[in-house]
This record gives C-alpha cells, sequence and structure tokens, in this order.
C-alpha cells in the first residue's frame, strides 16, 4: 500500500527536484514544513508553469541580489504582483531568469509600484544617452523592457487576481518595443555616422502589422529622400542593422526590392519604378504591412502614400492566381515532413494558414472596400466577418485558434528566448506538461495537463486547416447559393470576383454551378455544401477549374440517385481529389463515368485502380457476358464492363500511376475480351444446328501489337475452316454472317466510344469477303500479295475465336511476312515510297507535321514503318525480330546489331512519348485526335495528363516532344530512307 504523502513535503507544492527542501529553507519558506506566512510563495510556486525552474531561478536571485535579498523576500511575501509576475516569469523563461540574476536590481521593475514604462522609445534613448557602453546599455534595457511586457503577460498564471492581457496586446507591445528599438539603434547609428541623413526605415511582416514574437526576426526596408543622400543613407542604414543586431535582434531587410541581391538603400522614385515594373504577386502582399516605423517621417509617410494603391490593384494583375497558387505550393513544400504535424508556423493548420488565407482576401476585396486594409492579422480577420466576406461564426472561431496558436509560439519563444515554432512530440511528457501550464491549461479530471494541450492543439488546428479550406467559397455559398443573413451576405460582384482570384474564368458560370449543386435544404444540397470548399480549392489548382467544375456538375446531376455517390466523396478525401484532377483534365472521363460510376470507388484504392492484370479483366468480362441469353443484352453487358475498364484505365492513366505499356495492354486486353464475347454471342445465337465453319480473328495492326490507344479501331482478319461437311462457300457465306453480326453489335450507335471493327486490311480490301478459308488465304498471299501486305501481315496474331485456327494462319503467313533472305531491292525502294506516299497525302490539311503523332516527324508510323522495314529485310534470317510489338523490335534489332544502341534508344522514346501524347490528347478532348494542341488550356491539360507539374510551362511539354521526335527522325531517315 502507497503511503500518503506528508502535508509537510515540498512535493506539495509540485517541487519535486530533491534539492527543494534545502532551497526552501535558505530562502527562509521551510523549516521542516512551511513556514508561517510562506503559504503565499508556496502556492505562488505550485502554480508556476515549471516550479522546480521557478525554484531553483529564485535561488540563483537570492545569490546575487546579496544583501538586496531581504528587500526581494519581502516583496514576495506582500505584493501580490510582484510575487505573481516574478515567479511566472522564473518558470517560464531560462533567459530571462539569466537576465535577472545577472541584473539583480532589475527586480524592482516588477513590484507594483513600478508600473512599466509605456513610452518605450524614450525609455531606450535615455538608456544610452550618456557615456561608453551604449550598445551594452541598449542590449540591457531592451531586454528590462522585454521582461516587462513577458512578466504582465504571464502574472496571472501565477495570481489569479493579476489580469490576463489579451494576445492582440501584447503583440503590439512586442511591436512597439522592436519600434522603439529600432529607432534608438537609428540614433546610436547617427551619431557613428556623423553625417545627416533622410533616412526612413519601414517596418514590413508581424512588426509592420503590430502582431511581433518575442523572438523574430524584425523586416524592414530602407527608403533614402534622394540619390544624393544614397551614401549616407546606406551607411546609417548599415549601421543600424549592426546595432539592433548586437543588442536586440536580427533586422532582416531581404523584403526589399530585388531580395538580398538588390541595393540596402533605395529612393522613394526608386522603389515606385521597382514596384510598378518589376515586382511580384508575393511582393504586394507583403506591402499589405508595410508602415512607417523610424528615421525621416516625411519621407516614410510619402512611401505609404505611393505604394497602397499599387497593393489594392494587384489582385487583377494578369498572373495573379499562378503566383499565389505557387506562393502556397512553395510555403508547403518547405516544411520537413517529420514535423509538418507539429510546426505552428507553416505547416498544416498552422499560423501561416490563417494569414495567408486573410491577406488573399483582403488584396481580393480590398480593392472596393477600406475597412479591409488593416495590416493586422486580428482586425483584418474581424473586418472580414463583420462585412459578410467570412461568416461571423467562421471569423470568431478562427480568431479563437490564431490567438491559441499564437500563445503557444510565445510560449516557446519565451523559454530560452529563441526562434521557434515547433511543438513538442506527443511522447515529450516534460515539455507537453511545462506548455499546457504556461499556456494556462491545466488536468480536467480525466486528462493530465500534457493530454488536454494535445487535445486543445489538434482541435485548434483542425478547425484553422478546415477554415482554411473553406475561406475562399464559405461566402460564396452562404451568400449567393444559399442566400443567408442579410449581415453575412457577399454580393454577386464580390463572388465573382473570389472565383476570378482562384482561378476560374468564367466566375459569373461557376456561381451557376455552385448555386444548382446547393440550393434547396436537401441532405444531398447540406454534402455538397461540405463538399464544393475542398473541391473548388483542388480545382483551382488544375489546369481548367472552370472544365473540372462544369464537370463535376454533371457527373453530381446525374448520379443525384445514386446513395453512396455523395457518402463516398465525403469520407474518402482521396477520392475528391483524384476526381478533381481527372474531371477537369479530360472531357471522356466524366461522360464515361456518368454510367460507370462504380469506378468512383477505385479512385481511393490504388492497387485496384491501376493494377488489374488484362488477363483476369478478359476473363471476368467473358464470364459476365456469358451469363446472358439474350443477345441484346448480353453485348449490353460487354459494353458496359468494357466502359468501367477504359474508365479505370483513363482514371490511373491520368494520375500517373502506370505507364503508357500498361496502357496499351490494358486498353488492348479489353478490346480483346470484348471481341471474344461478342464472337461467343454471334455463335451462340445460330439455329441450333451444327456450324458449318471453325472461325478465328485474326488481329492486326496495334490489336495484332497489343498496342491500343484510347481511340484505336480494331484492326481484324476473319478466318474461316469448313467443318461438318460443309464446303467452302457455306463455310465463308457462314463466318462472313458472323463477322458481320459481330461488326454491327459492337457499332451499333451508343454514348460510349464506338467500338469499330476494322477488315479492311484483308485480301482485296473493301471489295473483297469478309471473311475466307485458311486455305483461300494461302492462295491468295502465294499468289497476289503485295509488299504492303507483308508488311501488315507483320502485326497479324491471334486474338479470338478458334486457337488452333489462328495459329495456323499465323504460321500459314509466316514465309510471307518473313521472307527468307529479305527483301529484293526493287521491294526496298516500293516500301520507301509507299511511307513517302503516305507522308506526302495522309498528313490531313492544316495539321503541324512537327506535333502530329502518327504521321508527323519522328512519330509512330516513321518509327513503326522503319522497325517493320528491318522485320522484312532481316527477320527470315533472325527469328528474334519475329515480334508484333514495336518496342520489342528495336530492342532486337539492336541486340542483332542491326541499329545502334542509341538509334533505338532515340525511336523507342519518341513511340512512347508519341503513344502517351496521343492518349493524353484523346483523353484530354474526348474524343481519338493525333494532333498536339500548341496553345491554350488543352495543351496546359495535355502536358498535366502527361505527369508535368501544376505551374509548369506547358510549352516545357512542347519543346520535349519536338526535341525527342526531331531525334527520332534523324534516325529514321538515316536508318529508313538511306539505309543504314
Amino acid at each position: 500500500m502507497t503511503e500518503p504523502r506528508s502535508t509537510s513535503s515540498p512535493a506539495r507544492f509540485g517541487l519535486t527536484d530533491p534539492r527543494a527542501e534545502e532551497i526552501l529553507h535558505a530562502g527562509g519558506w521551510w523549516r521542516g514544513g512551511p513556514v508561517e506566512g510562506a503559504e503565499l510563495v508556496l502556492g505562488a510556486l505550485s502554480r508556476s508553469p515549471d516550479p522546480d525552474l521557478a525554484l531553483h531561478t529564485l535561488e540563483r536571485l537570492r545569490e546575487a541580489a546579496g544583501d538586496r535579498w531581504p528587500a526581494i523576500a519581502e516583496a514576495l511575501n506582500t505584493d501580490g504582483g510582484f510575487r505573481g509576475r516574478l515567479i511566472a516569469v522564473l518558470g517560464s523563461s531560462t533567459a530571462l531568469g539569466d537576465f535577472l540574476t545577472a541584473n539583480p536590481d532589475e527586480w524592482t521593475r516588477l513590484t507594483s509600484e513600478s508600473p512599466p514604462d509605456p513610452d518605450y522609445t524614450a525609455h531606450l534613448l535615455r538608456a544610452v544617452e550618456e557615456g561608453p557602453g551604449e550598445v551594452r546599455k541598449l542590449r540591457r534595457a531592451y531586454r528590462g523592457l522585454l521582461l516587462d511586457i513577458a512578466a504582465a503577460d504571464l502574472g496571472h498564471l501565477v495570481q489569479p487576481e493579476i489580469a490576463e492581457p489579451r494576445y492582440e496586446q501584447v503583440a503590439e507591445q512586442l511591436s512597439d518595443l522592436a519600434a522603439a528599438a529600432l529607432r534608438a539603434s537609428l540614433a546610436l547609428a547617427d551619431k557613428q555616422v556623423g553625417k545627416p541623413s533622410k533616412l526612413a526605415v519601414i517596418a514590413m511582416g508581424k512588426c509592420g502589422g503590430r502582431e511581433l514574437n518575442y523572438v523574430s526576426d524584425v523586416d524592414v526596408v530602407f527608403v533614402a529622400d534622394n540619390d544624393d543622400d544614397m551614401p549616407t543613407a546606406t551607411r546609417l542604414a548599415s549601421t543600424m542593422m549592426r546595432i539592433a543586431g548586437e543588442a536586440c535582434f536580427e533586422v532582416d531587410a531581404a523584403l526589399r526590392p530585388e531580395g538580398k541581391a538588390g541595393a540596402l538603400v533605395r529612393t522613394l522614385d526608386g522603389h515606385i519604378a521597382y514596384y510598378k515594373r518589376w515586382a511580384r504577386t508575393w511582393e504586394f502582399q507583403a506591402l499589405l504591412k508595410a508602415r512607417p516605423i523610424a528615421g525621416d517621417e516625411e519621407v516614410g509617410r510619402r512611401y505609404v502614400e505611393a505604394l497602397a494603391p499599387m497593393v489594392w490593384t494587384a489582385a487583377g494583375r494578369e498572373n495573379f492566381v499562378v503566383d499565389v497558387q505557387a506562393m502556397r505550393r512553395r510555403v508547403e513544400d518547405h516544411v520537413p515532413k517529420d514535423i509538418a504535424e507539429r510546426e505552428l508556423k507553416l505547416g498544416r493548420g498552422g499560423l501561416r494558414d490563417v494569414e495567408f488565407a486573410v491577406q488573399l482576401l483582403q488584396l481580393v476585396h480590398g480593392r472596393s472596400d477600406e475597412a479591409l486594409r488593416s495590416p493586422t492579422t486580428m482586425e483584418a480577420l474581424t473586418a472580414l466577418g463583420s462585412g459578410g466576406y467570412v461568416g461571423r461564426a467562421d471569423a470568431a472561431g478562427l480568431a479563437e485558434s490564431y490567438r491559441f496558436l499564437r500563445t503557444l509560439e510565445h510560449r516557446l519563444q519565451l523559454q530560452r528566448l529563441r526562434r521557434t515554432h515547433t511543438f513538442p512530440a506527443d511522447d515529450d511528457r516534460l515539455a507537453l506538461r511545462w506548455l499546457a501550464r504556461a499556456a494556462g491549461l491545466y488536468p480536467d479530471g480525466r486528462r493530465a495537463a500534457g493530454d488536454v494541450l494535445l487535445a486543445e492543439f489538434r482541435r485548434h488546428s483542425n478547425r484553422v486547416r478546415r477554415l482554411h479550406e473553406k475561406l475562399f467559397y464559405r461566402p460564396l455559398l452562404e451568400s449567393v447559393a444559399r442566400v443567408p443573413t442579410e449581415a453575412m451576405r457577399l454580393t454577386t460582384k464580390e463572388a465573382t470576383a473570389r472565383l476570378a482570384a482562384l482561378g476560374y474564368t468564367a466566375p459569373d458560370g461557376a456561381l451557376r454551378h455552385i448555386e444548382a449543386l446547393t440550393s434547396g435544404v436537401s441532405r444531398r444540397a447540406a454534402i455538397q455544401t461540405t463538399l464544393l470548399p475542398v473541391l473548388l480549392d483542388l480545382l483551382a489548382n488544375t489546369p481548367d477549374p472552370d472544365g473540372g467544375l462544369l464537370a463535376y456538375r454533371r457527373v453530381s446531376e446525374a448520379l443525384a440517385d445514386t446513395p453512396w455517390y455523395l457518402r463516398l466523396l465525403r469520407d474518402e478525401g482521396a477520392v475528391v481529389e483524384r476526381l478533381a484532377v481527372v474531371l477537369s483534365t479530360s472531357k471522356l472521363v466524366p461522360d464515361l463515368l456518368v454510367r460507370a460510376p462504380e469506378v468512383l470507388r477505385l479512385l481511393s484504392d490504388t492497387a485496384s485502380l491501376a493494377h488489374r492484370n488484362p488477363t483476369e479483366v478478359g476473363t471476368s468480362l467473358r464470364s459476365a457476358v456469358g451469363r446472358h441469353a439474350d443477345l441484346t443484352q448480353a453485348v449490353a453487358a460487354a459494353r458496359s464492363l468494357r466502359r468501367h475498364e477504359l474508365l479505370r484505365v483513363a482514371c490511373a492513366d491520368l494520375l500517373g500511376l502506370i505507364k503508357v505499356e500498361e496502357v496499351c495492354a490494358a486498353l488492348s486486353g479489353v478490346w480483346l475480351a470484348v471481341l471474344q464475347s461478342a464472337l461467343d454471342v454471334a455463335l451462340r445465337s445460330s439455329d441450333g444446328t451444327p456450324p458449318p465453319a471453325t472461325i478465328a480473328v485474326v488481329g492486326m495492326g496495334r490489336l495484332g501489337g497489343r498496342e491500343l490507344g484510347y481511340g484505336s479501331d480494331a484492326d481484324v482478319l476473319f478466318v474461316c475452316e469448313p467443318r461438318n461437311g460443309a464446303t467452302d462457300a457455306e463455310a465463308v457465306k457462314y463466318a462472313s454472317g458472323i463477322a458481320e453480326a459481330v461488326r454491327r453489335l459492337l457499332a451499333a450507335p451508343s454514348q460510349d466510344p464506338p467500338l469499330v471493327v476494322d477488315a479492311d486490311l484483308r485480301p482485296e480490301g473493301r471489295n473483297g469477303p469478309l471473311a475466307r478459308t485458311l486455305d483461300s488465304y494461302r492462295a491468295y498471299y502465294a499468289q497476289w500479295s503485295e509488299v504492303w501486305e507483308a508488311q501488315a501481315l507483320l502485326r497479324a496474331s491471334n486474338v479470338a475465336g478458334d486457337e488452333d485456327l489462328g495459329r495456323r494462319f499465323c504460321e500459314m503467313v509466316d514465309p510471307v511476312r518473313y521472307p527468307k533472305g529479305g527483301l529484293d531491292p526493287a521491294m526496298v525502294r516500293e516500301v520507301r515510297r509507299i511511307k513517302a506516299r503516305v507522308d506526302a497525302e495522309r498528313l490531313p490539311r492544316g495539321a503541324d507535321p512537327m506535333t502530329h503523332t502518327k504521321l508527323g516527324r519522328g512519330g509512330l508510323a516513321d518509327i513503326e514503318w522503319t522497325v517493320q522495314l528491318l522485320q522484312l529485310q532481316h527477320a527470315g534470317d533472325a527469328p528474334r525480330l519475329r515480334t508484333t510489338s514495336t518496342t520489342e523490335g528495336l530492342a532486337y534489332a539492336a541486340e542483332l546489331g542491326l541499329i545502334s544502341t542509341a538509334d533505338a534508344e532515340a525511336m523507342t522514346a519518341a513511340w512512347l512519348l508519341a503513344t502517351r501524347a496521343r492518349n493524353a490528347v484523346t483523353l484530354v478532348r474526348g474524343k481519338p485526335t493525333d494532333q498536339v494542341p500548341t496553345s491554350g488550356r488543352e495543351l496546359a491539360s495535355v502536358a498535366a495528363a502527361l505527369g508535368y507539374p501544376q505551374g509548369t510551362d506547358p510549352g516545357e511539354f512542347l519543346d520535349d516532344y519536338r526535341r525527342t521526335t526531331r531525334r527520332a527522325r534523324t534516325v529514321v531517315e538515316r536508318i529508313f530512307y538511306d539505309g543504314g
């Protein structure tokens, strides 16, 4: 059984150090128990953030004070304000404790009879008026005033009757102290330089906004009156920075024009010229907080008056949205991943989320509403709420969380007077307990103080992130779509400006989509209201926000009666993020999605979305189709499953989850499965008599090579063989009927992408019979075959129907497509002549030969014809070349020494890039096309579909494409046309 704690133990007062009793005894507060009258001091220690630290520093102060200690001890016993302020500081800040022990005379400034001097500037100037050691004196005076502020800030933690100052009051005092320090530093610098100068010091950042931390660089910009004053002004500015850095804090002038690479001081005219011509968006955002703080008042006033109008027109700049989005990405990417969840300033749900959102809203709406033009975050947030730009409850919640996070930041920095923004780790119990008590949080009966702090930190961080994500949009939803109260309503004009600031080029149309999705009081509308803020933000970071929002509305309206649709989007964040990407990039995806919504579920599962085996897909499709006895229903089932698979592949492709080779294999696999299923259905629909023929379907072109794209047709040959005593004519008639039925069923009008079965590569082309017997093919190729037909047969492979017949067909044509000894010179010339004719006649009118993926220079046709010529010339004697795959053919040709490895790599790179680009263009435009767009949002969408990061100039993709295909074209001209 645990012994009860002794009431005479220092542990009763939270003191756990083994020396606590000894220290208390030496201080006169303990004689085997609390000395009479010492309960007030002991109680104050117990309420300190760190009682042991406070007691140890108190001992050091006692030793340093010498004969002054009795007066300090008396004040501790009798002056509640002094007791609370002193012990709170000693238990919160080792740095300020060190200052007091090094300067024990400073204790008097914390007594109730010595209120802090409100005129910081005069105080600091008096401190450095006479004698040597001005910088040292300034350092001590500055640290003393900082002690005053901290003591007033912390005293209520220990002595409840001390009024707790608001965060805003503390931040203003710290900012005013920084301003006074700069003025004193400038005064000392002026003495050292010895020449007069009309130099103005402009505060930026948190100091400019009067919301400074305890420990922070102070951002400034220097302005000189004229060019003649520049040398002296520059010396004065650099000297002031040095003095302030030695005595008080680092002075950072990196926000000046051109940053650290620019001149430290510029004239007013120089500043104006820079901001008119060269300044970027973030520099105008920084100017939101600019205010004259030291030096020549007239020059400072003229600076602000000249530049303020530029700040409030920045939102109309051409690249405003792009710059803001890029800045957001840089800020988020700056945070190391290992502390991202604990970063109070830059992390998700941190202080920068609040500040960035508030400043963006100010830039958008402050152009017409001067009430929003405050440099202080809290004042601006209050104005945004009062003006209806942000809901009042949201503004109040965001302000509460901002104050909480800033308070934590202040406490962490006070501990050692070091610049830090890192919240303690979950397992650092001592640090969590100290920070909780320093922030005024205590055990709640169920949880320890550290656990209370963790819960509060997460609650406020989550709230900040949630409100940050919604802050741009909630006013739009509440005031335009949901028509809230008059006090919270935004006008349509203001809502339009908000959407324009986010990158929507047709904000009026976007508002109509928002209103349609969120109107009414249904549960569906309520969930949409929750989803849209995040979705709008995600869409704003895509190449086509307007198209994405329109597609989202179409999909949402089409799936309005699908019960799980909105629930899935609400509960699965990855689905919303990925949906925004695919809807805003591709016109094909929305059309498929409204008819195959089940694919949405796969967006949250990368493995299911991107890594399905084509063979398994084909087996599943044939099995599903086989369950339908009715011909129409069976084909509809095949179409439905093909739609599902096409959408799955498209989504995985757009999200960068699969390679182009996998895309081609998957699309080819589903085509083969559909073709086989349709053939099964057609064969099953006969009248029940024994069929007069066996049928095989031979794939040609891209189907035969398993290289299909999204818009590819299926090139095939239908082969038959008589059976059950039938004649060749009966077999051909039956097989032709089956082939025609398959083509008709698959080509029937539908909302899905067409399924065209093209048999034009058959002997005699469209004039020949749709199906032939194996012997007829053999006879034709033996007597009539031309070199182009041998070339076409290079891709022939069995794809559906009777496997044995298909295999025998391929073996039969091997001597035709792989001639022994290769081609004679006349045939080689014929292949080249046909290719030249294709180049001259097939390229569509107006097409750009540099960016046409199929027939352009270095495009698909160039590479494929080159491989096929090599196969016709050498595959008869080199069996390894007998492949239907273009990339495999290139690799084998290099291994056999027919072409160099470098040439193979150049052509392979061009073929893969052209295939990817052709697929991307089809996805973006929603219809098959071979021409890469060269400008506009279509080009940006194609670049995004190919994996180029948002914000990258899409011209980089065009440059890459042209460079890659140009290299390949050089190789093709040498190998195909010149023969080596």
